[in-house]
């Protein structure tokens, strides 16, 4: 059985017809040959961020990221120090939805020692969002109320709809979902580019935990909508996954399974991982035990190499319900990367050479071939290219959690 989530949805608003023109415009931006000439001035302080939205209008993640990686690029080689602050965080926030939390951390940091360098002020709005997806709660809730305070006193719709949504992933991962709906809800209503892609799973999965069916319905609709004119794994796989938390049996069994299959074909490995959970959540309930534990097995191991401690717990409650205890790593089991170990493995697979990660790091180039033998021992590989391509499989970097 397959799971049809669209004939659910009633009459629908014509937003088809932009999506063409839209995606035509967004494949001739990263068509362009970009450097240091004309079009990477006009790209510097304003295509890049439109075309990052646009980007994650249609669902588009591998754009985002190679957009956001360009423009990252572009303000490095100009010097533009203002512009790198924000290039950074707009790639922070791909790496966040790709479960990347410590590269995105680094690149948080280092938007913190350019403003300490030259006086201007952090970008703040990533920040939450890394705190929010860590699953810090005290630290989060102050991020979120301090960044709530600045997008009021300074009437930024786009920062205020960022922290509601920080909001609903934090108490999403906490199991407070009466909380999460609120402030998914909020962000939800506010309709800001850009926007959808992030809030709408995480309304649908609190709605339904507090019975707010209609909520995920709306959702639902919602997303029904694009992916009828945008279908990408992304968007199918987040449609499927609601279409889950609607149906019951067979049905909603399909969804879980379909919501799966399409996530696992896309670098959305936070996304991934919150399918696993719901499944095994949901075949817990129906009593569906060791079916349950495959599923909420791989959750919490994706969590926790995530760095994602609050759903980690979550899946570590849902284990033990089931009768099974999140076993301890073994003697057996691959050796750890050290925090710092793991930056330069995310990095390496990002291309950049010893020199460039040093300086990012701030330490040595022969300490970075130090670590590097390391990594290579560590993760039974042997060359910068194998570590790539670890990552970009989809397996799990070993990494000692904070």
């Amino acid at each position: 059985m397959s799971c049809s989530t669209r004939s659910r949805c009633g009459s629908r608003r014509d937003t088809g017809r932009p999506a063409p023109a839209l995606a035509q415009a967004l494949e001739l931006v990263l068509a362009l040959d970009v450097g240091a000439g004309e079009a990477g001035r006009w790209l510097l302080p304003s295509g890049g961020r439109i075309s990052q939205i646009i980007a994650l209008e249609l669902w588009d993640f591998e754009s985002w990221y190679a957009l956001a990686t360009r423009q990252a690029r572009l303000a490095r080689e100009a010097g533009a120090l203002v512009h790198l602050q924000f290039a950074l965080n707009y790639l922070a926030r791909a790496h966040l939805l790709a479960g990347e939390l410590a590269t995105a951390a680094l690149m948080i940091e280092e938007d913190h020692l350019i403003a300490e360098a030259t006086g201007n002020p952090p970008v703040a709005d990533t920040e939450v969002m890394l705190a929010a997806w860590r699953g810090r709660e005290a630290e989060a809730c102050a991020l979120i109320e301090a960044t709530a305070q600045e997008a009021t006193a300074r009437g930024r719709g786009r920062l205020a709809g960022f922290a509601a949504y920080a909001s609903s992933v934090l108490y999403n991962g906490l199991g407070r979902h009466d909380v999460a709906r609120d402030a998914a809800w909020q962000a939800f209503e506010r309709g800001q580019l850009g926007h959808g892609p992030l809030v709408v799973s995480e309304l649908a999965e609190a709605a339904a935990r507090t019975g707010d069916v209609a909520a995920v319905r709306a959702a639902l609709e919602w997303l029904a909508e694009r992916t009828r004119v945008r279908p990408t794994e992304w968007a199918l796989g987040i449609e499927a996954r609601i279409g889950g938390l609607l149906s019951d049996g067979e049905a909603a069994d399909s969804c879980y399974r379909e919501s799966i299959g399409h996530l696992g074909r896309t670098p959305v490995r936070s996304q991934l991982a919150r399918a696993h959970l719901l499944y095994g959540e949901w075949l817990r309930r129906q009593r569906r035990r060791r079916d349950a534990r495959d599923q909420l097995r791989t959750a919490y191991e994706m969590f926790g190499s995530m760095g994602m401690a609050a759903f980690a717990a979550r899946a570590r409650a849902e284990l033990r319900a089931t009768g099974e205890r999140a076993r301890p790593r073994g003697p057996g089991a691959p050796e750890l990367l050290t925090p710092q170990e793991e930056q330069i493995a995310r990095l390496v697979a990002g291309h950049l050479t010893n020199r460039e990660i040093a300086a990012r790091l701030f330490i040595s180039a022969s300490t970075v071939e130090y670590h590097l033998r390391k990594i290579f021992r560590k993760l039974g590989v042997s060359s910068r290219t194998q570590i790539a391509r670890t990552l970009r499989n989809g397996k799990e970097i070993p990494a000692q959690q904070d």
